[in-house]
């Protein structure tokens, strides 16, 4: 069974090796990022865990537009109550854990916080080879992201809130 729940500081080391394994150097989040997301967005940083066994996680800030920016990778704010747009800066499924459904998961979960905190959306960007799997969960691609974070060329994808279940 997998349960979700908000992060805890004693996440930090599974939350690494997860992050390292799903993303390039350049691309990965640091042990630094991390811990001010923790300490800063922990009500939209989302665990996925079996048997005290972290899956995967999902996580982002609430941002004031339908894109992501690079300077979210760098600074980032408390997420406002209500309204914005939830970003999705991070979400990885660790090796052993991948098509099962663990993703899919995350992502409702962030649904879920979207429609109870009455934000427009979900915004986030992905590589080309992940377009296909968002419009799966019913996202809209809006072309290339002005984003150059990693030196990788990324793609929007957005979701209002009208359009989630």
């Amino acid at each position: 069974m997998i349960s979700l729940r908000n992060v805890q500081d004693a996440d930090l080391e599974q939350l690494l090796l997860i992050e390292n394994e799903g993303f390039s150097l350049d691309e990965a989040a640091t042990k630094e990022t991390f811990l001010e997301r923790i300490q800063l967005i922990a009500d939209t940083f989302i665990v996925a865990e079996r048997d005290g066994e972290i899956l995967g996680y999902i996580n982002g800030p609430v941002i004031n537009q339908p894109y992501i920016t690079d300077n979210l990778f760098t600074e980032i704010k408390e997420n406002p109550k209500k309204g914005g747009y939830q970003s999705v800066l991070g979400l990885a499924v660790a090796k052993q854990a991948r098509s099962q459904r663990v993703a899919k998961n995350l992502m409702e979960r962030m649904e879920e916080l979207v429609k109870e905190n009455e934000r427009e959306g979900i915004t986030l960007t992905c590589k080309q080879e992940l377009v296909s799997f968002y419009e799966k969960l019913r996202f809209d691609n809006h072309g290339m992201s002005e984003s150059k974070h990693g030196g990788v060329s990324w793609y929007n994808m957005v979701k209002l809130r009208e359009g989630m279940n």
